[in-house]
């Protein structure tokens, strides 16, 4: 699978290597998990509804969400940072 960043997911991820190098090797790992099965892992991977319909959700931890859309054999990252924002 190719993994590709919005923007703001990108802001997010170089965020994390700057202020929390744990949180960082977390978001790796959930990355590498995506890769290996998108839907199915750690991080209690969750479909969105409404304004966020097509996209998922894994559990950074208790506050940080890692938001994503899987098309075709690509991923796009929409966010690390925050919870549904």
């Amino acid at each position: 699978m190719r993994i590709i960043f919005s923007s703001k997911a990108w802001e997010d991820y170089v965020h994390w290597q700057q202020a929390d190098k744990k949180i960082l090797k977390r978001i790796n790992d959930l990355i590498k998990a995506i890769s290996r099965d998108p839907f199915d892992g750690i991080g209690k991977p969750e479909p969105l509804r409404h304004g966020l319909s097509g996209y998922w959700s894994r559990r950074i931890n208790d506050e940080h969400r890692l938001i994503y859309k899987v098309e075709g054999e690509d991923f796009l990252i929409a966010m690390c940072r925050y919870h549904y924002q």
